[in-house]
């Protein structure tokens, strides 16, 4: 299994195809996954084969971790171009995430004022007022959305609440009033079960660009499969496939950017 486990609260930095030099933080255990989605695709594995036996960080220690290491990057002269919130697992689901970002907020501002911080998050908790309130906070409020199809996020994305509805989700995102960023994985294949993936198909596309037309967020990040997946059978959309979903984002007048 080569899937990755990461380093917690702190690590990296890595370089980004989308935000750059990023220095990451782990909310999660450092021996393994904690997420509230359990997507075919992630990098980290299958929930079940990657149960952790440590506890989440503390506030504090992710606070004294990140400024250790802040310190470290200005001593090298080699600043991040960005402080991520990643890692083995959903970071907003951390009980103490609104304290932790303005905790971040404070080092970033003290040791690297341009880097931007950023959040990557499945959208599950963002109908917590306190965790949308902390997102309002932070420069990229990244926002995942693979698809609006129910059907499509139980057999890919795989939603471990099951109170999870994409309807809700998508009403929740227009909160933010295009304070967001919206990130979605396009990538074809056939499931062990024969379920499709291939969401690059214009029945998924056609609903998925009406639904970012009324969320209005102020960037739409697309990409496709990088590293090993847990499950063997995906396969990454063409480059030609991405841009032409790029190029429809655009012609709504939304910033769109394409990873391979």
């Amino acid at each position: 299994m080569s899937t990755i486990i990461y380093p917690s609260p702190i690590f990296g930095p890595v370089r980004s195809r989308r935000l750059g030099i990023s220095l990451g933080v782990n909310l999660m255990p450092a021996d393994g996954k904690v997420c509230t989605f359990d997507c075919v695709y992630c990098e980290c594995g299958f929930n079940a084969d990657r149960r952790p036996t440590l506890p989440r960080p503390t506030r504090e220690q992710v606070a004294a971790t990140l400024e250790e290491k802040l310190k470290e990057m200005v001593s090298d002269g080699e600043l991040p171009d960005v402080i991520t919130f990643a890692g083995n697992g959903e970071p907003t689901a951390h009980p103490r995430f609104a304290e932790i970002v303005d905790d971040t907020l404070q080092l970033r501002n003290q040791y690297c004022p341009k880097a931007k911080v950023s959040v990557l998050s499945n959208s599950t908790f963002i109908h917590r007022p306190e965790v949308r309130a902390a997102l309002m906070k932070i420069d990229n409020n990244i926002l995942k959305l693979d698809t609006i199809d129910p059907i499509y996020i139980n057999n890919v994305d795989r939603p471990t609440q099951k109170s999870y509805n994409v309807e809700d989700i998508i009403g929740h995102m227009k909160e933010f009033h295009g304070h967001i960023i919206i990130q979605t994985m396009f990538m074809q294949g056939t499931l062990s079960n024969g379920f499709s993936v291939d969401n690059t198909k214009e029945e998924y596309v056609a609903p998925w660009l009406d639904t970012i037309r009324q969320i209005a967020p102020q960037e739409v990040m697309i990409y496709t499969i990088d590293r090993e997946t847990p499950d063997h059978n995906l396969k990454k959309a063409s480059h030609e496939t991405l841009d032409g979903i790029c190029e429809r984002v655009k012609a709504m007048g939304i910033k769109c950017s394409a990873s391979y």
